[in-house]
């Protein structure tokens, strides 16, 4: 984790902390490294001054504190002191050496199948514990995972509450991060533990290929996103991918459970670890191609109340072994002539389809193309096979005619005797 020094305004001392180092700073205060005389390091956060009076913020100040004295394991770090009726409220836990998730895959980019399996069955493991204490975390993301070398710890609870509680800090305000916030947290739901497995499979996806499952984009984009759209996993690995597309069900009810998590993670892990192939992936849409940028700001807002339509694939080649719908030939026309007499509709409005042409300009071989080419072909067949029986019957006749002639007669002058001379 990146430490900055102590900038002027900062406290030196806080309780019986002294601070030394800036770790970060979020929307609910700054975080510093400090240490007891005992040399115990801590993270320490500090509410900012400007909300330190803001009964709001002391509110979800409290909520984080109460939640972190509720979680039992070695998931989170622990929580070593806290003083919610000072000046500027703070708490202190223990400090978890070691960069976040989100910093990691910044510098290395996207992690090994088994090392994403490895670090999400620790992290479901956390999520069940967490969950049993009544708590929702409803803002996990990459950046509040810190890798320790004794595993993943899950931090900042900051706006983590019981279970069952609304999203809404105001009206239309979601709380959380867009491209990780389920689609209960964007309409304003009940958040529910299944709320925290979406955000789970986000983080995965994150991890195993430096993006988010929803591309990048404004909030309003992201947020659309999330509620209509169907997650990018084109990148993921074929052993994630179907248990990451479970844990983006726009549904909570079709999401896993933390436990089914765990289990299945792990697996997923050993068997990578031992170099089995992955299974095949079936059921997970690949999304090709760039994503379109969506309209932002007042178009946005029109935008996302249109209807929503399931996106189809775009045209492109036939798969192979998949056959492509054919046009009606010539001897099924009066039909269809037939059936849009029956369907004024299709008469008013001609299909929008446009015709699809090669890169020269000719429209491509379809069925009654190649139908009229064999009918010419056999044509052309026929009259010259028809031409030949035709020569030769009359070569035949020919040489019949020959044989059946009568012979020339030869006239030559008779012959006759010269008169004896007296």
């Amino acid at each position: 984790m990146a430490m900055m020094r102590l900038r002027r305004e900062d406290p030196r001392v806080v309780g019986a902390f002294r601070l030394h180092r800036r770790l970060g700073a979020g929307g609910m205060g700054v975080v510093y490294l400090g240490a007891d005389k005992r040399g115990q390091r801590v993270a320490l956060k500090v509410i900012r001054p400007e909300l330190a009076e803001d009964q709001e913020f002391r509110s979800r100040f409290a909520r984080e504190v109460s939640a972190a004295r509720r979680i039992r394991g070695g998931c989170t770090a622990r929580l070593v002191a806290a003083d919610l009726e000072a000046e500027r409220p703070w708490f202190a836990t223990q400090y978890v050496p070691g960069p976040s998730l989100h910093d990691k895959v910044a510098e290395h980019g996207g992690l090994p199948a088994a090392e994403v399996a490895t670090i999400g069955a620790a992290l479901a493991e956390g999520l069940v514990a967490v969950h049993e204490a009544g708590v929702v975390h409803r803002d996990l993301k990459p950046s509040n995972i810190l890798l320790s070398p004794k595993g993943p710890r899950i931090i900042d609870f900051g706006i983590a509450w019981a279970t069952g509680a609304s999203t809404l800090t105001h009206v239309g305000t979601a709380v959380g991060s867009p491209g990780f916030l389920a689609p209960e947290q964007v309409r304003g739901a009940a958040v529910t533990p299944a709320t925290d497995v979406f955000a789970f499979g986000a983080t995965l996806a994150y991890a195993a290929t430096a993006d988010s499952p929803f591309g990048q984009g404004s909030s309003e984009v992201m947020l659309y996103r999330v509620v209509h759209e169907e997650p990018d996993l084109g990148a993921v690995p074929d052993s994630l991918a179907p248990l990451i597309y479970q844990c983006l069900a726009k549904d909570p009810e079709n999401r896993p459970s933390t436990v089914q998590l765990s289990e299945r993670l792990s697996e997923i892990a050993a068997r990578e670890a031992r170099g089995i192939g992955a299974p095949r992936r079936e059921g997970v849409p690949r999304t090709a191609g760039p994503r379109p940028e969506r309209p932002t700001g007042q178009r946005a807002r029109e935008y996302a109340q249109q209807p929503t339509e399931r996106r189809t694939a775009p045209p492109g080649p036939t798969p192979a072994g998949a056959r492509r719908p054919e046009r009606p030939s010539q001897a099924r026309r009066p039909a269809a002539a037939q059936d849009r007499a029956g369907h004024p509709e299709r008469q008013t409005h001609p299909s929008p389809r446009t015709p699809v042409r090669t890169p020269t300009g000719r429209r491509p071989a379809g069925p009654s193309n190649r139908l009229m080419r064999q009918r010419l072909f056999v044509f052309v067949i026929v009259t010259l096979l028809a031409a030949v029986c035709i020569a030769a019957l009359q070569g035949c006749h020919r040489f019949t005619s020959g044989l059946h002639a009568p012979a020339p007669v030869s006239v030559t002058a008779p012959h006759t005797t010269a008169p004896p001379v007296g």
